[in-house]
């Protein structure tokens, strides 16, 4: 089992990669094949869509198929096709089916790893698995970073991309062979998604979990790269340093995370403490939005450390989930996570254009950042009346 498990790490490690490359591959789309800022925003919306979408299909897979076949079919299928697509891609409108097909191969991987967890191993330590398996992952935020950045220049973009597809392939083929599913639990016939959507402490966790990785992922997936760009006029190398800080910053606080429910003795108010920290460095850069590349970089960073709640808030809902609901239940607290994604990059692309022409470089990021700033303040709110978790 512990093979599979590092297998479907290194799949997790692929899905943040590809929800993040884009941002380093700004200057290079833009020359070569025309995509601006606003058409990779939407190429990151469908990534983030078609991965939304298919939570739902995912989790009734892993409850009836298991978590083997379902990840190894669709990283397959759609992670290495997708990555083919893209690698040959002449238009913004090659690079958006390819992001939507990478989305819905990189769909069950880390599903497939938490409904290992939540089966195999007792509720008390599924916290911790899923914050290292979350922490693993996020190293994919670094090599989509600056070492990408290095890749593109060095090699090409497509020539990466036909590299990754190599990877994603091999790696569900692996998962195929060596992953095991976990034994039915009893009452699996009863298990539905309308008994889910019955467990009324979760829908006080809904919100906060379409909001928390929302401005992180969107950030950090794309708009750190057209507006370091455009305010401070950063070249591909200041933008690859800047995302593989925000990226080993991402990984840091998910790991900080892990352990704190168990110190604070309350699940619930080690989130309200991160994002409100999260909040605090986003309103930073609302304020102080052109004051230079450090503080920029910096703020960017503070937002990958406190942002990183994701495994918490599904430690969290996973608590009120019998075992029968488990794959369906995690799943739509992850459709809720990256759908959360998918429109804050369909209503910031909307955004910028609507700022165009812009008064001033930095005010059409503004313009964003004030978006996402109110969408987790709303998220929280709602959050604020949620039930604890007992330890």
């Amino acid at each position: 089992m512990k093979r599979g498990i590092a297998l479907l790490g290194l799949g997790y490690v692929l899905s943040q990669f590809f929800r993040a490359f884009l941002a380093v591959l700004t200057p290079a789309l833009r020359s070569d094949i025309g995509a601006g800022p606003e058409d990779l925003a939407f190429a990151s919306g469908l990534w983030f869509f078609a991965f939304a979408a298919m939570q739902l299909p995912v989790g009734w897979a892993l409850d009836t198929v298991g978590p083997r076949r379902t990840a190894a079919a669709l990283l397959l299928v759609g992670g290495g096709g997708g990555a083919a697509v893209f690698a040959l891609a002449t238009v913004p409108l090659h690079i958006h089916i390819a992001m939507a097909l990478i989305g819905i191969g990189c769909a069950p991987v880390l599903m497939a790893s938490y409904y290992i967890f939540a089966r195999e191993y007792p509720p008390a330590r599924f916290v911790v698995l899923a914050s290292v398996m979350v922490g693993i992952g996020t190293f994919g935020n670094l090599v989509a970073s600056y070492p990408m950045a290095i890749a593109a220049e060095t090699i090409g973009w497509r020539a990466s991309l036909w590299g990754l597809c190599a990877i994603t392939s091999l790696t569900a083929i692996g998962i195929w062979a060596v992953v095991r599913d976990p034994a039915t639990p009893e009452g699996e016939a009863r298990g539905s998604l309308l008994a889910v959507f019955k467990i009324k402490a979760l829908w006080f966790i809904f919100p906060i979990m379409s909001v928390s990785y929302a401005q992180v992922g969107a950030l950090r997936g794309l708009w750190i790269g057209p507006y370091f760009e455009d305010v401070f006029g950063a070249d591909a190398h200041q933008i690859g340093l800047a995302t593989l800080l925000m990226g080993a910053a991402m990984v840091a606080g998910t790991f900080a995370y892990g352990p704190l429910d168990r110190i604070m003795g309350s699940t619930k108010w080690v989130v309200i403490g991160g994002t409100s920290l999260n909040l605090l460095a986003l309103l930073g850069l609302i304020f102080f939005p052109a004051s230079g590349l450090i503080l920029a970089t910096l703020l960017m960073a503070a937002i990958g450390f406190f942002g990183a709640t994701y495994a918490v808030i599904i430690a969290h809902g996973r608590s009120f989930l019998p075992p029968q609901l488990i794959g369906r239940g995690m799943t739509l607290l992850n459709l809720c996570s990256i759908g959360g994604v998918g429109v804050a990059q369909f209503l910031s692309g909307r955004a910028f254009a609507a700022s165009q022409p812009a008064v001033t470089a930095q005010a059409p990021y503004v313009v964003i950042f004030t978006l996402f700033a109110g969408m987790m303040a709303a998220g929280l709110l709602v959050y604020l009346f949620s039930r604890d978790t007992a330890h």
